[in-house]
């Protein structure tokens, strides 16, 4: 059975009055779209969101359902992607960082924490610091902002699951949106990931200005183009 994710560090973080911030990605390996990334922060004392999970192991039909209930617990919640003309320039490592850089900035804006300041203290430890960031996976210096990271954290972490739920929803939707302009890859399916159907569309018309042209399989298409 799939583990679930607890409310473990969240609770350890509001004994010191603070709040937890989870942050997560979706889209680093798909061949074409942005990389999407969400930072949530749940009110102090909530209890468990039922049916979070690691959101790669979920349909789509429950991860919308999740979405939707996670929007309405969450005290707040911000969304920032990366697109692929950046992920060409920097790397998908960067641009992740830019995507959770741009969603916590987004998230600190909200005027729903106004009671909440964030200020400055996010990056470091200072007096007064009111939240406290975790991120899915490895350490990420490039987002910018102080940060805890926990391997598998999308499988251990409520509020880093609900963060991959939201990033994951949102991106698919976008795919979904341009699969409609753009026919012949399969988007409304693969949501950009390299499919046969997707790679023949790329051999059939070549690539878009969404794909990832810095990605193996569209670099060797276009030095044989």
């Amino acid at each position: 059975m799939a583990p679930r994710p607890t409310l473990t560090r969240e609770r350890a973080v509001w004994a010191e009055e603070q709040l937890l911030v989870g942050v997560d990605e979706a889209g680093r390996g798909p061949l074409a779209g942005p990389v999407v990334a969400a930072a949530v922060v749940f009110p102090t004392g909530c209890s468990a969101v039922r049916g979070l999970r690691d959101s790669k192991i979920l349909p789509a039909s429950i991860r919308g359902r999740l979405a939707v209930l996670v929007r309405r617990r969450v005290l707040a919640f911000g969304v920032g992607a990366a697109s692929a003309h950046e992920i060409d320039r920097y790397n998908i490592r960067m641009a992740s960082a830019i995507a959770m850089r741009r969603a916590i900035a987004r998230l600190i804006r909200s005027s729903s924490l106004a009671p909440y300041p964030m200020g400055q203290g996010c990056r470091g430890c200072e007096a007064g610091l009111r939240y406290r960031i975790i991120i899915d996976g490895l350490p990420l210096p490039e987002i910018g902002y102080a940060h805890e990271a926990l391997v598998d954290g999308d499988a251990r972490c409520q509020s880093i699951s609900a963060a991959a739920i939201l990033a994951k929803t949102v991106r698919d939707r976008l795919m979904h949106s341009l699969a409609a302009r753009y026919p012949g890859y399969g988007w409304h399916t693969n949501v950009g990931y390299g499919t046969e159907e997707h790679q023949e569309g790329l051999r059939v018309q070549g690539p878009t200005k969404h794909h990832r042209l810095t990605f193996a399989p569209l670099a060797q298409l276009t030095l044989s183009l």
